[in-house]
């Protein structure tokens, strides 16, 4: 029996972009808003030094969530729905099997 991580049909590889693109869009978005903020209140050159962490630990950060590999993508996307970035049905193309995977990773 094939794994259902290892199998994706042309449509699934389409949803799955589309939702992968989507919530990257929304945590740049958000992260932009952050640091916009953060910079409106630089007062002196120890605020600086601050962004300069933050921008870097986030940068960690998300270039470490957004793997799109096929063998770890429902767990990237179950990743994604916890932290918010991403709802259930944005997959809706998907597999069942592949969606009830997702779902259930996602409680965790």
């Amino acid at each position: 029996m094939e794994d259902i991580e290892s199998k994706w049909t042309e449509i699934e590889k389409k949803v799955a972009r589309s939702a992968f693109e989507q919530a990257y869009k929304r945590e740049i978005e958000a992260l932009m808003q952050q640091v916009q903020q953060k910079i409106s209140t630089l007062v002196e050159l120890d605020d600086i030094w601050r962004l300069h962490d933050f921008l870097s630990a986030r940068r960690y950060e998300v270039e470490g969530k957004y793997d799109y590999q096929y063998p770890v993508l429902l767990f990237v996307f179950a990743g994604l729905i916890k932290d918010g970035w991403l709802h259930l049905t944005e997959l809706d193309g998907l597999d069942k099997d592949k969606l009830s995977k997702v779902a259930a990773l996602s409680r965790m």
